[in-house]
């Protein structure tokens, strides 16, 4: 009976042992088909090129120029010469207040100065006379002194008709009333036959100046050292002015100046971008988004931005290098723009850096670069029919 049972021990401890090995035997060859596996990637190499550093900020479109036209006069809006939206000139006619009730005042100042200069020649008259008969004795010098007084009375009051002539005619002017601006007509705001008057706070309508147009947008005060340094150097910096999702370059232009302080609740200062605004692609109180260009580093090394990883150990990148193996490249990266990424230390030109597949990647893992045409870039293993890479 103990000799049955020990047999059957033994038989069945064999067994065991023997599926183990018919087990392992697979395993071992599929671990060193996965050490062989080669994972394929996207490589571009790092080149030499020139990036440019913007300051990204939000702007409002500002007129250079807006006015809001009253009247000076009272009187009837007779006719209106402008459209609504229309662009008009400096001295363009836009509306006529009716002038008859200043035509007659401009009548009575003009009767007033005939009379009174007819008063004023015949006291001249009289005071040559008197000076003559002063002269004879035959006069005492206070009918003189009397007369010259009467002359300047006389001339003083042909001072004043001339004032009220000249006023009378200004009232007429009024009744004109010009663009003092070259710009663009809003809204009519009040009809022909109304009444106007100069104290009316809502104005006859508002013209803004559309050409050229400024632009106000806002930065963090850590960019207004560099920002200043280049304006006191005399450079014209460009401003480009974007859409509300950046998605189109709407019109371009240069920085103008810069506020006087910083707003201390947002810790921003104002600058104002002037742009010639020639295609009317701007329009007033518009948001934009503006990017001024601060400068263009030249002679950069550039890899694509989706080549950066961030890791415990910083900013990195994986290199292919020759003999088609992974390896690790801490970078110290500068300026991104457009993609593209400056590496201010870790990398030279001519350098693969991985865009695509990193995260399969450790530092000596066996890769295949994928290229746009789908070809086996050069040294790359070829695979066998059927089978895994050789």
């Amino acid at each position: 009976m103990w000799l049955l049972i020990v047999a059957a021990a033994v038989v069945a401890v064999w067994l065991i042992r023997s599926r183990q090995t018919n087990a392992q035997a697979p395993g071992a060859a599929g671990g060193r088909a996965g050490r062989a596996m080669l994972i394929p990637v996207a490589a571009a190499p790092a080149t030499l090129g020139d990036i440019p550093v913007y300051l990204d900020g939000l702007g409002s479109v500002t007129p250079v120029y807006t006015v809001s036209i009253h009247t000076r006069v009272d009187g009837q809006l007779m006719n209106v010469y402008f459209k609504e939206g229309q662009f008009v000139n400096v001295g363009d006619v836009l509306v006529d207040l009716d002038p008859r009730p200043f035509q007659v005042m401009l009548e009575q100042a003009e009767g007033q100065m005939a009379h009174d200069q007819a008063l004023l020649a015949n006291a001249k008259v009289d005071l040559a006379r008197y000076k003559t008969l002063l002269a004879q004795d035959a006069i005492p010098s206070q009918q003189l002194d009397t007369q010259v007084s009467t002359v300047a009375q006389y001339e003083g009051a042909v001072k004043t008709d001339q004032g009220a002539i000249d006023n009378a005619k200004l009232q007429i002017v009024y009744c004109h009333i010009t663009s003092p601006i070259a710009g663009r007509v809003g809204l009519r705001l009040v009809d022909p036959g109304n009444i106007v008057h100069a104290a009316d706070t809502n104005p006859l309508l508002v013209i803004t100046q559309m050409q050229p147009i400024t632009v106000i947008f806002t930065l963090p005060e850590d960019s207004l050292p560099p920002v200043l340094q280049k304006l006191h150097a005399g450079t014209r910096l460009p401003v480009d002015a974007y859409n509300r999702d950046k998605s189109r370059k709407v019109a371009s232009g240069y920085l103008l100046t810069v506020d006087n302080q910083i707003d201390q609740t947002t810790g921003t200062l104002k600058l104002k971008a002037v742009f010639e605004n020639r295609d009317g692609t701007l329009f007033p109180m518009q948001f934009v988004n503006v990017r001024l260009l601060l400068e263009v580093k030249r002679k950069q090394v550039i890899v694509p931005s989706v080549a950066i990883q961030r890791g415990a150990q910083g900013t990195f990148v994986y290199v292919v290098k020759p003999d088609n193996t992974a390896d690790v490249r801490v970078v110290a990266i500068g300026v991104s723009e457009s993609g593209n990424t400056s590496i201010d230390r870790g990398l030279q030109v001519g350098d693969n850096v991985v865009i695509d597949g990193a995260d399969k990647l450790q530092p000596g893992t066996k890769v295949t670069v994928r290229t746009p045409t789908g070809e086996r870039p050069a040294g790359a293993p070829r695979r066998a029919a059927g089978g895994p890479a050789a």
